[in-house]
């Protein structure tokens, strides 16, 4: 037999855990794990096996034993587990959730909870897009597996001449109810019909491709609209394209998250487009115009680079960015990193130029004047104040 867990762990809780800590883990993970809830070949013995943890953890008794030696085995009461099927007359696990949260396990209950259970779930699935098709927005076809209503019996899960009525063994509750003797007299207990696994409802002859579910496994395709200035994270439902429900009750919805990926021009801000713009170092002092490709098709602006620019500055322009989600047309900033670059050949006349132009703004560079010391500065100063 394998080894038991360790309670602390199965709980999710750390050893000095208070008793509200201990009880409100154990809730959270009743829900979770409660065999109504949790598709796992394991369900019954994942909730068992908290419920074991909590009987022990719960009792300051129980546990300091359990903190001390490992074990409450020996202890009156042991281990706090009790396999309710043999000794309170079928009560199981069902009929602990019912004790502590108040309500039933599957079946049974109002039209409405059943029409809700019976209800598909949810499914999600990722989208990638570029940035040129996030900017102008795209159709994508998107493929997935689910389980959609069944084609031959449209959903209903009948057969040919078959009719749903109501379960004869629980008359529709969706619970059959025992009474059995036990150490402490008669218990009574309630659990899922086993006829009609808690529906209520039952089909008399059950199509034979989906066997009586009204659903059954394809593969599907669909086109799906990704609106101009979606970002990242951003999530579309697509009503209806999710699990369907069971025998014809409503489908889930399919949830459609969108990723963005990176762009080689531009870095998204927001709505903003941060870029980088080359320009030559005679630009950068004198001013210049650049022509600048945005990120819609065939989309080009100008962009107006004062003089004096330095190396690093960020230059905008409005309305060159990425459209507004909802925006009515509107879009973000292009922002421009000016980038100078410094030209690793030179023909004779460029070089010629540069070193004139060091001369006169008193730059030393390799061709040109020597360098002159800065007293010689100071009497050129002096000398011009006084002409």
């Amino acid at each position: 037999m394998a080894d038991k867990r360790d309670y602390y762990e199965v709980l999710g809780v750390e050893r000095d855990a208070t008793a509200d800590q201990i009880k409100r883990a154990f809730r959270k993970k009743a829900v979770k794990l409660h065999p109504d809830h949790n598709d796992a070949p394991d369900a019954n013995e994942q909730f068992a096996e908290l419920n074991e943890a909590y009987s022990v953890l719960s009792d300051d008794q129980k546990r300091a034993m359990y903190d001390r030696y490992g074990t409450v085995d020996g202890m009156p009461g042991g281990s706090g587990y009790v396999d309710f099927s043999d000794i309170f007359g079928g009560m199981g696990v069902d009929d602990i959730f019912s004790s502590i949260f108040g309500g039933g396990g599957s079946g049974g209950g109002s039209p409405r909870d059943r029409a809700r259970r019976r209800a598909g779930r949810d499914m999600a699935i990722s989208l990638t897009v570029s940035l040129e098709e996030a900017a102008i927005g795209c159709k994508k076809t998107i493929s997935f597996d689910r389980l959609a209503p069944c084609g031959h019996c449209h959903g209903s899960g009948r057969g040919e001449g078959g009719q749903e009525k109501t379960c004869p063994r629980c008359n529709g509750s969706g619970y059959v109810t025992t009474v059995q003797r036990s150490i402490f007299g008669q218990m009574q207990s309630s659990a899922p019909c086993p006829d009609c696994g808690g529906e209520g409802t039952i089909v008399d002859k059950p199509c034979e491709h989906c066997h009586g579910e009204g659903r059954s496994r394809t593969h599907e395709r669909l086109d799906v609209e990704v609106p101009a200035g979606v970002a990242t994270g951003r999530q579309l439902r697509l009503r209806g394209y999710g699990e369907a429900g069971y025998r014809g009750a409503a489908s889930g919805d399919l949830i459609v998250t969108i990723q963005v990926e990176d762009n080689e021009r531009f870095e998204r801000h927001g709505d903003d487009l941060l870029s980088e713009v080359h320009i030559g170092i005679a630009e950068a002092a004198l001013g210049c115009l650049v022509e600048v490709k945005g990120i819609m098709p065939d989309e080009e602006f100008d962009l107006e680079v004062p003089a004096g620019t330095q190396y690093g500055s960020l230059i905008t322009v409005d309305g060159h960015g990425m459209p507004r989600l909802g925006g009515g047309g509107s879009r973000g900033r292009f922002v421009a990193r000016i980038v100078i670059d410094v030209p690793t050949r030179l023909s004779a006349d460029a070089r010629e130029a540069l070193e004139r132009y060091a001369a006169a703004s008193g730059e030393h560079a390799a061709g040109t004047a020597k360098k002159r010391s800065v007293g010689d500065r100071i009497r050129d100063a002096i000398d011009d104040i006084l002409d």
